[in-house]
């Protein structure tokens, strides 16, 4: 396995819609997938998408560390997962500010809305569908993620500029902005 280099904001690949995957089982997908889980694990993140390692393909790995889960039963710890040319619907039109950061802007966090549910549809790396629901902070990585694939980073989602700060400044005074 490799570690990738991670795009960093201002890259035009994060940027643009990311292209679907022709054969999600081929052995390139399944070399950047492993590539991917270990760059994210190597950079202590919790979510990556294809486009934030130069890729142009609608893939994401994510983790939920159990210090992150709500313990909701769509919201439990897992190890790394895949989703591949993933679709992700919100259900019904609750949002929660969320404090984020993100592996290609690094050192900044903000306050972003997402919807406290979604639904989601794609492929495992074998290429067999699946689908479920998410909540907590499952859902909150997964639309991020997603966002990744659309060519939004989480600074487009926010309401307001002022709720955005360095990472120290945020775990600080983060819960205040809120």
């Amino acid at each position: 396995m490799t570690l990738l280099k991670i795009a960093r904001m201002g890259h035009p690949v994060l940027l643009r819609r990311a292209d679907a995957v022709e054969d999600p089982a081929s052995p390139d997908i399944a070399r950047l997938v492993a590539d991917m889980v270990e760059t994210m694990e190597d950079a202590g993140g919790v979510g990556l998408a294809a486009p934030q390692v130069h890729r142009s393909c609608r893939v994401f790995v994510y983790r939920v560390p159990a210090a992150r889960s709500t313990g909701a039963p769509d919201d439990q710890p897992c190890g790394p997962q895949v989703l591949i040319n993933p679709h992700i619907t919100p259900i019904g039109d609750e949002t929660v500010l969320r404090l984020e950061g993100c592996l290609s802007i690094p050192g900044l966090r903000g306050w972003v809305p997402r919807h406290t549910r979604i639904a989601y549809h794609g492929l495992d790396a074998r290429g067999q569908r699946l689908e479920g629901t998410a909540s907590g902070f499952v859902a909150n990585v997964m639309q991020h993620e997603y966002d990744h694939l659309n060519g939004i980073l989480y600074p487009m989602r926010m309401n307001d500029l002022r709720k955005m700060g360095f990472d120290t400044e945020m775990t600080r005074y983060g819960e205040q902005q809120a």
